[in-house]
Formats: structure tokens, sequence, C-alpha cells
């Protein structure tokens, strides 16, 4: 899936790179938000923030921080008999990555002014700071423990998920490093604002592994697809 992804992306790069931008519209920084979702996540993944400023003719130096779940493919989400509350079965730890990056922009497609789509390749990577926060779920003796594979052996064992922020003070820090590539496609009539959509694929190694599913494998290295909606202001 991955290679397949990536060779879209160098043809779209190939057949896209002869276009010519527009220095009527050239811009000089740009503040993005968005949100996002991977295969390593639910539907609402994180959260990302993106700052650019111009470097070369159609290149931007850009500046990012990312706010995301990180999640084992074997996770599912069931419902308790006892009371309808939702827990996931088996599940251990949770994985939130705290992720800086720093990479280029290039401008490969330019739009005209007040119409058409604007699309970017953009490549980036830095450090990634892994916080594991201990699982808790609700047994059915009303106790709130992180999973034990051993102890627990059934899903009638347990009434729900635990509180919110339950576990945070017991997490543990993992480092990591991140390196994604990306293509941006950005829509709107009005040059100064941004709103588009961004497809791309990401590889996150930590120093060692992570245990989020105890009763299945585990890894250090996560791959995934994702997909960003996102919007932001330009300053010319």
């Amino acid at each position: 899936m991955f290679k397949g992804i990536l060779t879209i992306f160098m043809i779209l790069s190939f057949f896209l790179g002869f276009s010519q931008f527009d220095d009527e519209d050239e811009y000089g920084k740009e503040f993005i938000w968005g949100v996002t979702t991977n295969t390593n996540s639910s539907l609402i993944g994180g959260a990302v923030f993106r700052y650019g400023r111009s470097h070369k003719e159609n290149i931007f130096e850009t500046f990012g921080f990312e706010l995301v779940n990180v999640a084992h493919p074997s996770e599912l989400k069931y419902t308790s008999s006892q009371n309808g509350s939702t827990f996931i079965w088996g599940k251990q730890n949770r994985l939130l990555a705290i992720r800086g990056q720093y990479g280029r922009d290039k401008i490969i497609y330019g739009k005209e002014s007040q119409k058409g789509v604007q699309i970017n390749a953009n490549i980036a990577a830095g450090p990634t700071i892994g916080i594991v926060i201990p699982y808790y779920v609700l047994t059915s003796g009303g106790e709130y423990v992180v999973y034990d594979p051993v102890r627990y052996t059934n899903l009638q064992s347990i009434q729900g998920s635990g509180k919110f922020l339950q576990g945070f003070g017991e997490s543990k820090i993992i480092p990591g490093i991140n390196i994604k590539a990306a293509l941006d496609f950005e829509f709107g009539s009005f040059m100064r604002n941004v709103i588009g959509i961004e497809f791309g694929v990401m590889a996150e190694g930590y120093v060692k592994q992570i245990v989020i599913v105890p009763t299945k494998p585990n890894r250090a290295l996560y791959t995934s697809a994702f997909f960003t909606f996102f919007w932001g202001k330009r300053i010319y």
C-alpha cells in the first residue's frame, strides 16, 4: 500500500512539476492548522500545526507540530452488556505521539488568482516524544484497573473504560523520530486564506518496543498512511 502511494506521488510530481507558479501571487508566510486521521488511529487521530516561510523560489521552509493518538491495529471497541459503556478489550497502554517536524514544501502547481487548485509536495522529519499512558477499565466489581491478561480473561468482567485523563500521572516518556512525505491540495477563491486536504505516508520509530496490547505483537517502528484536513492564513 505504501509503495503504491509513493509511486502515485512521484508520477504526479513529474507531470505537475512543469507547471509555472504565478509570481504575482507569491506569499511570504503561512500558518496552517488541521485535524488528521491515519491508519494507526481512530476517525479523528489528532491535531496538527505548521508554520511556513519563503525559502527559495516556489519552496517554503516549514516548522510543524503534531499531537496524535497511535493505536494498535488489533484494537476493537466493545459495548458493556451491563451499562452500555464502551471500552477496548485487551488494551494495556495508550500511545500519544508529540511530533516536531522540520521540512520543505514545494509548490508544483500554482493556482491562478481567485480560482483553481494549488498542489504542494512536502517532506518533513523531526523528533517524537511518545507518551505511554496506562489504559484503565472499570471492572464489574466497580474497580478501575489496568488490563491484566492473566486476571481478566473474558469481556463480562469489564463494564467500561476509565475516567477522562485517568492514568496520565503514571505516564512514561519514550523518545523517537519521525519522517513523512505528502501532497497538499489547496482550494478556495481567497488567496490570503488556506483550506485543503493532505495525503501522505509516515514512518516513526522509538528507542524501544511499546506495549499497547500485551497479547498481540507490539513494535518500536510504526508506518502509516494519513489524511489531514487543514485551513489557515497567508501573509504576503
